[in-house]
This record gives structure tokens, C-alpha cells and sequence, in this order.
């Protein structure tokens, strides 16, 4: 029964997935921010054509990337951007692709799950599956060059795209774990896949002195532990919580301490005393095109506050911070911890049911000792599959 779960297609997974929101990779950051914010989604694809990004429906165009806003705020990190931010936002969305292996990739519909995990396990965070569209208009086949409004992608022969995440594969083997039984009631431990190769920060150290930890959260879909001198576990910085932040993010990396950060990125509205605490720095250091988008934010973020309503204050606080206007039960900075005698299931339902990506263990201490990311978790459904697979060819040899 496993066996065959994993050898199932890929589509299975699609069903109900929403259509991708596409933005070209020319496009500049600052429309593809606009088209982010009007999406209401916590990420848009990245799309490039080899003939200038017009048309995406002559089957010459590839999804590249994603763009969210944590990759806006580290791209804004950069010293020369950090001097002159509004500049850096007319840059091309390509500019903030990150090197090396792409993080998405694309599968065909009758690719297995197998498949699908295998590419995760190779470093892929998102999976871009066709879907057949039968009412797709000739107004709606256009690759936009600017991407406000937000418009859907569709390829050759009336396809459209979503895509799956890491969180997508597990969340459906998590209801399909009577067929791996009895693995799921094991503990991570003796499963092993505690992952022991982590990023902390002390919680008084600069947050800027984290930005390598930060890239290389994004890239791997994990998370810095903020601890204390003790490396007991005070909370965490994850690329969820800047993504559901804004632009004035990468002032405070700029100018504060990781558990400072913390409450920065936590709060709808960041506490005063902070707000003037990062412009002061950052004028110290003579950062005053950031000061400028700190203050012009802030003035938006103000009037879209007076000109709502009690009800529509949230929404209306949300399309000015992040992507996402989607809500969520746990905080940001919020760490959920497992210990080492935890169960696989224990682990998924945990990482499912607050939305994370990595959950930490800690010891009886609650020092950390390591973190479970859904990677980790994968891999143990992908060497059963190995190891099935190879028992059935044992046993038909024998036969």
C-alpha cells in the first residue's frame, strides 16, 4: 500500500490547489511587491521567456523562482541598497533569484510522489504542476511585463500551473500514515533525523551579525534559534516571520539585536521605542534613504489605520506588511519544540498545525539540541519506499 502511494501521481495533490500568480522575472521589485500585496498570496512565481518575457502561452517560458518578501527585505540588507532603498526597489526581480540550484522545478502531472519527494530532497522547496484549464480566455493569456494586477500563468495547450510545497507532500502523507505503520509511531530519535547542523544566535547579539544564517534559512526552509548564553531557546527568526513583515525589516536587522528583531517582526505595528531606536542607528550611520521608507511606511500604515474600521484594521495592516493576507493561529517568533523521544506523527501534526517548517528539540533543559525540518521528515517516507521496493525484488527473485 505504501508502494503505491508513492508511486501515485502527483496530481492527486493538486486537486484544489489555486492557480499560480505569476510575475515576470524583468519586472521590477517594486510592481512585483504591488502584485504581491493585491494577491493576497505569501509568494508569487517568477516566470522568464526567452523572447523578452511578452508571452507565456508559446511555450517558451519557465518558472524560475519565487518571490516573497523575506527575499525583498535580505535583498535590501545589502549595504549599497541599504543607502539608497527606494532605488534598489526599481531593480529587476531577477536580481534577488538566488544562486545556485533552482529552488523550484517543475514535474509533469503523471510524475509519482516519489518523484516529487526525491526533488524536495534535492533542494527544492516549490513544485510547479501543470493543470488542465478548459476556460481559459484569450485576455488571460498575456504574460504581463508589469505585474499589477496579478494575472495567473498559462502555457501552451490551455495549462495553467499551481504548485506544491514541502508542507503540501506532507501534509498528504500525513493522512495516509495506516500504510507506513509502524514508522510513524517511532521516535525521531531512533529514526534519525535530527537534523544537529543549526543556526543560532545569541539573543543580545546584533541581528545583522545572522544575515549569512538569514540567506541560508531562505534557501533551506528552516529557521535561526534566538537562545541565550545557556543556548536554552528563547524563540526563533524564521523566513515565515519576514515574510509576513515588510520593507522596514531590513532596517531593523540593520540596526538591532536578534530578540530586539524579534519583537520588531512579531508586532502589526512595531513599538515606538523601537522604531525610534532603529532610525536612530541607522542615521549614525548615515542610512538616511531607509529612515525615509521607515517613516514613509509608517505614514501609510497610519492612514490606512484612520481611513478603516475597527474590522477592516487587520486586513488593511496586512496588505501594507506582507504578502499574506491569510491569518495565523501562532505567533512568528513563537519556537515549537519537540524533545528526542517524540514520534515521527507526534513531529508532523506539530509542524502542520502551526504552519513551520522546522521544529526544534530541545532537552530536558530546553536547550537545543537540534531541529526536524519537513526534508528530514521526507526522507524517512522515501527510504521506506527504498527499502519496499527492494524487498519486492528479493522476494520475486527468490520465487
Amino acid at each position: 500500500m505504501a508502494v503505491r502511494i508513492l508511486n501515485g501521481d502527483v496530481s492527486e495533490l493538486c486537486l484544489g490547489k489555486p492557480e499560480l500568480t505569476c510575475v515576470s522575472a524583468s519586472s521590477t521589485i517594486s510592481d512585483a511587491l504591488t502584485a504581491l500585496r493585491t494577491s493576497g498570496d505569501s509568494q508569487l512565481s517568477v516566470w522568464m521567456c526567452c523572447a523578452g518575457d511578452i508571452a507565456i502561452n508559446n511555450g517558451s517560458c519557465v518558472c524560475v523562482g519565487k518571490f516573497c518578501m523575506a527575499d525583498v527585505i535580505l535583498f535590501l540588507c545589502r549595504e549599497e541598497n541599504l543607502a539608497d532603498p527606494f532605488k534598489a526597489l526599481e531593480s529587476p526581480v531577477s536580481d534577488i533569484l538566488p544562486n545556485g540550484s533552482p529552488i523550484v522545478r517543475h514535474l509533469q502531472q503523471n510524475s509519482s510522489l516519489l518523484d516529487a519527494i526525491d526533488s524536495i530532497l534535492e533542494g527544492t522547496q516549490n513544485l510547479v504542476i501543470p493543470i488542465q484549464n478548459h476556460y481559459t480566455t484569450n485576455s488571460r493569456k498575456s504574460f504581463p511585463n508589469r505585474p499589477p494586477p496579478p494575472s495567473t500563468c498559462t502555457h501552451h495547450k490551455d495549462h495553467k500551473y499551481c504548485w506544491l510545497t514541502q508542507e503540501d507532500v506532507v501534509r498528504f502523507l500525513l493522512n495516509s500514515l495506516g500504510a507506513f505503520s509502524p514508522i510513524p509511531t517511532f521516535t525521531i530519535d531512533s529514526l534519525n533525523i535530527t537534523d544537529h547542523d543549526i543556526m543560532t544566535v545569541t539573543y543580545n547579539e546584533p541581528a545583522s551579525s545572522a544575515l549569512p544564517y538569514f540567506h541560508r534559512a531562505l534557501i533551506e526552509q528552516t529557521s535561526i534559534a534566538v537562545v541565550d548564553e545557556q543556548n536554552r531557546l528563547i524563540g526563533e527568526i524564521s523566513p515565515f516571520a519576514l515574510s509576513c513583515s515588510n520593507e522596514t525589516a531590513a532596517g531593523a536587522i540593520t540596526a538591532l539585536s536578534a530578540v530586539d528583531l524579534m519583537i520588531y517582526i512579531e508586532c502589526a505595528r512595531p513599538p515606538e521605542d523601537l522604531v525610534q531606536l532603529v532610525k536612530t542607528r541607522l542615521r549614525e550611520r548615515n542610512l538616511v534613504g531607509m529612515v525615509e521608507m521607515i517613516d514613509e511606511f509608517l505614514h501609510a500604515l497610519a492612514f490606512s489605520s484612520s481611513s478603516s474600521c475597527s474590522s477592516d484594521d487587520e486586513s488593511g495592516s496586512s496588505w501594507l506588511r506582507g504578502g499574506s493576507g491569510r491569518n495565523y493561529s501562532a505567533r512568528r517568533s513563537e519556537a515549537i519544540v519537540c524533545g528526542p523521544r517524540s514520534s515521527l506523527v507526534a513531529v508532523m501534526i506539530q509542524a502542520l498545525a502551526h504552519r513551520v517548517s522546522c521544529v526544534w528539540v530541545v532537552d530536558e533543559g530546553y536547550s537545543v539540541v537540534g531541529a526536524v525540518t519537513f526534508a528530514g521528515i521526507l526522507k524517512v517516507f522515501g527510504n521506506v519506499a527504498g527499502g519496499r521496493h527492494n524487498k519486492s525484488e528479493d522476494n520475486s527473485l527468490k520465487k
